[in-house]
């Protein structure tokens, strides 16, 4: 049973319905002529906006993608929930933003069935996949697909390998899924439906430590590339045990680390702290090379760095190495969901605090 008591599709108690739980700022939409809803010439006159489904809400509200989530959660049935990205930001995973790569503005997605007669819009999209009854919940007031069945569906409908492994990375991010969850979860439920077979395929490149989607993408292209596979968010220390830094990407038995330089890391204060890093991961004998949002459409002069890097690297002598392999014994790890599942609400608050600010 959830937190707010619901589980398997059924309503706890008489009164209790899809409105209680929504969070201050969220408005559910009304219909015409309801006792909460607008009048015919409120319709008209545009102080309110049509959603589907015959609902309405207020023209003031601003659409954030946490309202449009809300705005088609009211269009379900009496069966089914919201899945997808959107039901993985209601959990809570807010790198789901409703907008893809290009940043145009994602539908939500209704696991149905394939028995309603609800139309897809604009805003909605409806998939006729039937899901079980053990994979849906009330959330935060509305009907949302659990978070293995969200990534999964997420990763199987993705347009891209790429696109998939992101969406794992930043569910794990909100320490929602777990490869080793996802694995058994795939075995157990989904073992006939459409696009499975990508999930398993991605399994081995999934990771648990990204701190954002550009990340994920950085390390899909250097697996996928040829070269041997980095950590992710991995911290750099050096013979003494002090810590110096901590990469995008860092294959520490090689001695190379990768960046993703997005529009933030530019100009100002963030580029002369990336530039200081820089210098201090070289002075340790590290080779680093730089990703780029044109490096994102050819990645072949991405990949022609960082093979350079490698070459670079592979000649410098031991005995110049001057980081450490393992972090020191008093690091306290926070690389996987298991590990970061276990910390207390102040541990969070202090050791994850510089991914948060990535």
């Amino acid at each position: 049973m959830s937190d707010d008591g619901w589980t398997c599709g059924a309503w706890p108690r008489a009164g209790w319905g899809p409105r209680e739980g929504l969070e201050p700022g969220l408005v559910w939409p009304a219909r015409r002529n309801a006792e909460d809803g607008p009048t015919p010439w409120q319709t008209r006159s545009g102080s309110h906006l049509p959603v589907g489904s015959g609902l309405w809400v207020p023209s003031y509200v601003e659409r954030t993608p946490d309202q449009r989530i809300v705005e088609a959660a009211a269009q379900l049935p009496a069966h089914g929930g919201v899945t997808g990205w959107a039901s993985l930001r209601w959990h809570g995973a807010t790198w789901f933003d409703g907008t893809d790569r290009g940043a145009a503005q994602r539908p939500v997605t209704l696991a149905l069935g394939s028995r309603h007669s609800k139309r897809p819009n604009l805003a909605v999209l409806v998939s006729q996949e039937l899901v079980p009854p053990s994979e849906l919940r009330r959330w935060r007031g509305i009907r949302v697909t659990t978070p293995l069945w969200s990534v999964a569906f997420e990763m199987r409908k993705a347009e891209s390998d790429v696109d998939a492994v992101m969406a794992f990375d930043m569910a794990a991010y909100a320490d929602l899924v777990s490869v080793a969850e996802l694995a058994a979860f795939v075995d157990r439920a989904l073992w006939i439906r459409q696009g499975v077979q990508r999930v398993r395929d991605l399994l081995p490149l999934l990771d648990e430590n990204a701190w954002s989607p550009m990340e994920s993408v950085m390390r899909h292209i250097w697996q996928v590339g040829g070269f041997p596979r980095a950590l992710t968010n991995h911290p750099v220390h050096d013979r003494a045990g002090r810590f110096v830094g901590t990469p995008d990407l860092l294959d520490v038995d090689a001695g190379v680390f990768g960046l993703y330089d997005g529009g933030l890391h530019l100009a100002g204060r963030v580029r002369h702290a990336d530039v200081v890093k820089d210098a201090a991961y070289r002075a340790l004998g590290l080779e680093g090379v730089r990703m780029m949002a044109g490096d994102l459409s050819d990645p072949g002069p991405f990949l022609e760095r960082l093979r350079q890097a490698y070459a670079r690297a592979g000649r410098r002598p031991a005995e110049e190495r001057g980081w450490l392999l393992e972090p020191p014994i008093w690091w306290v790890p926070t690389f996987t969901v298991a590990q970061r599942r276990t910390l207390s609400a102040y541990e969070r608050a202090r050791l994850l605090r510089y991914r948060s600010a990535s």
